[in-house]
């Protein structure tokens, strides 16, 4: 508990160029708008997608350091990118944030579950710019392999039996994700094959729980002109680019 303090209150390196807080190009990293993600070829059942950036560079670093090296003082960094990204993918209430689970072994290694602690912040960045939002440990992650190394089918076949819905945890939820009743958007870290999202889709879906999209904070494949250009005439960021100064606003 002291370690999760300090870390929060006390300055610590950049993850990318060394001693000190972090530097003016990893902060505007750390500020960049959403773009539309989509993995090729894309998984049926694969939900909406918003991304901050490709996988690479200095978003990878800072993944990686957030994630594998305990820099918990990246946390209202990231998660202000997450919520930034839940509220231009929808502007209906309550939002719900579920996050891609750890399995217990990567959470243990880890000293808690990264995308969990995520969404929580996430919620509370999106209450304080006054939204109706929580998050919901929904899911619940199985053993499994290691996916490094495997190929999208693979990936999807081994992902498909990854999750398991904790419809004790949704009961809390009544209704959930139905219409009039709440969005439910999906969070992770990094986008891939989109395997993990779809299976993630596909537990909820199989629990009465529809996922409106998903908000991943980099993704692969992403460096091309024409996934720039569908970034750019993404619908959602013309209708919601106010929302962007907003959470800033709001978070002061």
């Amino acid at each position: 508990m002291l370690r999760d303090v300090l870390d929060l209150v006390l300055p610590a390196d950049c993850p990318c160029t060394g001693p000190g807080p972090l530097c003016a190009a990893c902060r505007e990293v750390l500020t960049a708008a959403p773009r539309a993600a989509r993995p090729t070829p894309t998984p049926m059942g694969f939900p909406e997608c918003l991304t901050f950036g490709d996988y690479g560079g200095r978003l990878r670093g800072i993944l990686l350091a957030y994630k594998e090296r305990g820099r918990r003082d990246l946390t209202t960094h990231l998660a202000d990118r997450l919520a930034v990204g839940a509220a231009v993918l929808t502007d209906s209430e309550p939002v719900f944030l579920i996050p891609v689970p750890a399995t217990a072994v990567a959470a243990r290694a880890r000293l808690g579950d990264h995308m969990a602690r995520l969404a929580r912040r996430a919620a509370l960045v999106l209450r304080r710019s006054g939204r109706l939002a929580v998050s919901v440990n929904g899911l619940r992650a199985l053993p499994r392999p290691d996916s490094v190394g495997l190929t999208a089918a693979q990936r999807l076949t081994v992902a498909q039996g990854a999750f398991r819905a904790r419809t004790r945890v949704l009961r809390r939820w009544p209704g959930a994700g139905q219409p009039g009743r709440g969005t439910v958007v999906l969070i992770d870290d990094v986008l891939t094959t989109g395997a993990t999202l779809t299976a993630a889709t596909a537990e909820l879906r199989r629990a009465g729980v529809p996922v409106h999209g998903a908000v991943v904070l980099a993704a692969t494949g992403l460096g091309t002109a024409r996934s720039r250009r569908k970034a750019l005439s993404s619908p959602h960021l013309r209708d919601n680019s106010e929302v962007l100064t907003g959470i800033h606003l709001n978070r002061g």
